[in-house]
């Protein structure tokens, strides 16, 4: 169990909150693939400020500051030999020393300037792990053609935001709702949103695993799909790889996640189920559960 904690802020008159936050993740390589080209990172970052020594009346300033949030990152790599591996560890490398480089990180988005930020970094830092993916590439014949998905998620207080490419999935679970946060970047999903076929028509069906968008990997530019959403008390996050989507039904895998006790066994029945359904690609499992909410005025 973590603490995801935001407390008053003296600039505006909102309060920061706080939520208990349980997490989980999981990856295993499945039943027929030779290595496990998923990567995942679930990783805590904050901001803090202790007063140690003062003259000034303990009334008029605060103990203490903290802030943090969680970033939950998936990746699904693909190139042949090791291209595929390469590909996911170097994403989500890359974009951790992206956010160590920057020197103004934006923890609260009370301003709608300070959210217009946080998304624009997001879509930048997408451009920017692709180029770095390409470079490689180039620079080593055996990785020639590698490539990742990339769907990441940032909570912050109350908010949560989510940079998605490829086909791997970040779903909400929210009561009785299970709804997909993302849209699949493959031609399977290009013929459905054309209007040409449905999800379950047969074109559609076997274009599911073309990509239309890949970090690293195409000729032409990446185009991130970057949004905000408010969380609330509940809520549950799962990101995952199409090793689970592909096997399991969404319904199953909301139930699954609903009954369980804990984000973490979660994520293991999900693993369990999709090996015994024949488990055919790597499966990689993240879920965050919110599971109180603390209002500090």
């Amino acid at each position: 169990m973590m603490n995801l904690q935001k407390r008053m802020s003296p600039y505006t008159n909102e309060s920061w909150t706080c939520f208990d936050v349980d997490l989980g993740a999981i990856s295993h390589q499945g039943h027929v693939r030779e290595n496990n080209e998923d990567s995942y990172l679930v990783m805590r970052f904050g901001r803090s400020l202790e007063n140690l020594l003062t003259n000034i009346d303990p009334d008029l300033l605060d103990q203490s500051h903290f802030m943090s949030g969680y970033g939950m990152l998936v990746a699904d790599g693909m190139g042949g030999m090791a291209g595929g591996e390469v590909a996911s560890r170097l994403a989500l490398t890359k974009l951790i020393e992206l956010i160590i480089d920057t020197s103004d990180w934006t923890l609260a988005l009370n301003r709608q300037r300070d959210v217009t930020t946080v998304l624009e970094r997001m879509t930048e830092r997408f451009f920017d792990i692709d180029d770095v993916l390409r470079k490689e590439a180039n620079n080593d014949q055996t990785l020639r053609g590698m490539g990742t998905t990339l769907t990441v998620a940032g909570a912050m207080g109350n908010d949560l935001i989510i940079g998605h490419v490829g086909d791997s999935r970040a779903y909400l679970l929210r009561g009785d709702s299970f709804q997909q946060l993302t849209t699949d970047h493959t031609l399977a999903q290009a013929l459905i949103d054309a209007g040409v076929a449905s999800r379950d028509d047969p074109a559609s069906r076997s274009m599911r695993h073309v990509l239309t968008a890949a970090v690293g990997s195409l000729g032409e530019q990446v185009d991130p799909q970057v949004q905000r959403l408010k969380l609330s008390v509940g809520d549950q996050l799962l990101l995952c790889t199409d090793g689970l989507t592909e096997i399991v039904d969404d319904e199953i895998i909301a139930q699954i996640i609903r009954e369980s006790d804990s984000a973490q066994n979660a994520c293991q029945a999900l693993v369990d189920l999709a090996l015994a359904s024949g488990g055919p690609d790597n499966i990689t499992i993240v879920i965050a559960h919110f599971i109180s909410l603390d209002i500090r005025e």
